[in-house]
């Protein structure tokens, strides 16, 4: 690819970069090391996929891909004890390996590193120019609800930003609701001595009941090596208010993994209910917001076509 083709791919979907400058300067300069965290807990879900997703659209790029299993910031966000974590460790790579991410991607333990003596004492550096609100506030959509907060909760964040300096990135992907930790990475690192990395930030998909995440601690997640009686019988269950376009988790699974990867969608009726329809994406908002379209018609059509999409990562994971 050349610069301008693989800004286009790289940009493709992100809802932000941070900043585009940096970005085509850093590829004109071959600077190529790209990064993401994953806390390993439960399930790989389609909110994970949207991440790796856009991992596999660096990795055509030309970038070096370094994924992060984060065990230690799971310990301390409270997911369980570090055997049990770096056990689902195991499994999540193999995930994610499954999703399409190529042989030559490494995934990295972060306790491999993160006990290491220079490591801690970046960390105590950092602490001593980031104040106590700052870190609070980068973990808001982070960490478990809680009344009383952890010290864990500020000391996860300064790890995280870290962890950029020692595996040598030059960007960072994740969520939105890691933006506050990446601008965290970008104001405090060039204090240590170190340059920032480009931050790219993708849309976060509500959870099948409608909330504004999908999770797997909140049990409303459609996991990646659902059976297809799951998947049905999860979206069949899932919140799609009849004519609502903003916030509907159906419609987000069809745009980020029906309609990236084909034109249309299949929808199967019976001939007394107007019969099958083929809509591209612009066809299916609008039917869809004029009440034109049954949400049980949606789900099916949606939940046919997932089917199909994730078999591929069923049979990788049997």
């Amino acid at each position: 690819m050349n610069t301008n083709s693989s800004m286009n791919a790289i940009t493709r979907g992100a809802l932000e970069v941070i900043t585009p400058e940096e970005l085509r300067e850093k590829l004109e300069n071959n600077r190529k090391t790209a990064y993401i965290g994953y806390e390993p807990s439960g399930k790989v879900h389609l909110g994970h996929a949207i991440t790796v997703k856009k991992m596999i659209d660096l990795q055509k790029a030309g970038f070096k891909i370094k994924i992060l299993l984060a065990d230690l910031h799971a310990y301390l966000n409270g997911k369980g004890s570090l055997e049990e974590i770096k056990e689902i460790s195991e499994y999540n790579a193999e995930c994610f390996r499954a999703l399409g991410l190529s042989e030559d991607t490494e995934f990295i333990l972060g306790s491999s590193f993160q006990t290491e003596e220079n490591y801690t004492m970046k960390v105590y550096q950092l602490a001593l120019s980031t104040t106590l609100t700052r870190a609070r506030r980068s973990m808001a959509q982070i960490t478990r609800d809680a009344e009383d907060h952890q010290v864990a909760e500020v000391i996860y964040p300064l790890m995280q930003v870290v962890d950029m300096l020692f595996l040598e990135v030059d960007l960072a992907v994740g969520g939105m609701e890691q933006r506050k930790i990446h601008m965290l990475a970008r104001d405090n690192l060039p204090k240590l001595g170190f340059a920032s990395p480009v931050c790219i930030h993708t849309p976060l998909l509500h959870g099948t009941d409608g909330s504004d995440k999908m999770s797997s601690s909140k049990e409303n997640f459609i996991a990646i090596d659902d059976e297809p009686d799951i998947i049905r019988k999860k979206i069949k269950k899932s919140y799609c208010p009849p004519g609502e376009i903003e916030g509907n988790p159906i419609l987000e699974i069809a745009h980020h993994f029906i309609f990236s990867e084909m034109d249309t969608l299949i929808i199967e009726r019976p001939e007394k209910f107007g019969g099958n329809l083929e809509l591209t994406q612009d066809e299916l908002l609008k039917m869809y917001g004029n009440g034109d379209l049954h949400p049980m018609d949606l789900k099916n059509g949606v939940s046919d076509c997932l089917v199909e999409i994730l078999e591929p990562v069923r049979n990788y994971l049997k």
